[in-house]
């Protein structure tokens, strides 16, 4: 149960908190549906899926550095004076995955294999979800 009373957020903390989770949801999401759609990819022509990637890189690096730029505003808001070594702990993992589902994304765009480009897609999903659940889990 809540000890807090229920409030409005402020606008700057409403503006700040909807890029944070747009960005979130677009990296996250993107990464998904991208996911979901190589295989039909494939299907069409050779070269659809690295188009398709190029494509999404467009919107998913700006996103991912939107991601970065509100997650430390996030942190400069809160106090955390009072804040728990678990909490403490989880938010350094959080940052700690969204740096690695960085550099995994990265590596996967310029993987020469196959197998390279699975491991660090899958790998880099499982990074950028787990990072975005500890997100849910730090706001309380």
């Amino acid at each position: 149960m809540l000890a807090t009373t229920a409030h409005l957020a402020s606008g700057l903390d409403t503006l700040r908190i909807s890029l944070h989770i747009l960005a979130a949801s677009v990296w996250v999401g993107g990464q998904l549906v991208m996911a979901g759609l190589v295989p039909t990819l494939r299907q069409g022509a050779p070269d659809l899926p690295a188009k398709a990637a190029r494509a999404f890189a467009r919107l998913s690096w700006p996103a991912y550095a939107l991601v970065i730029i509100t997650g430390l505003w996030n942190t400069m808001e809160i106090n955390r004076s009072g804040a728990s070594i678990g909490w403490q702990f989880v938010l350094m993992l959080k940052v700690s995955l969204v740096v690695a589902a960085g550099l995994l994304a990265y590596l996967h765009s310029k993987a020469q294999s196959a197998s390279r480009r699975g491991a660090t897609a899958g790998l880099g999903f499982v990074a950028s979800v787990t990072a975005l659940v500890l997100g849910v889990a730090l706001a309380g």
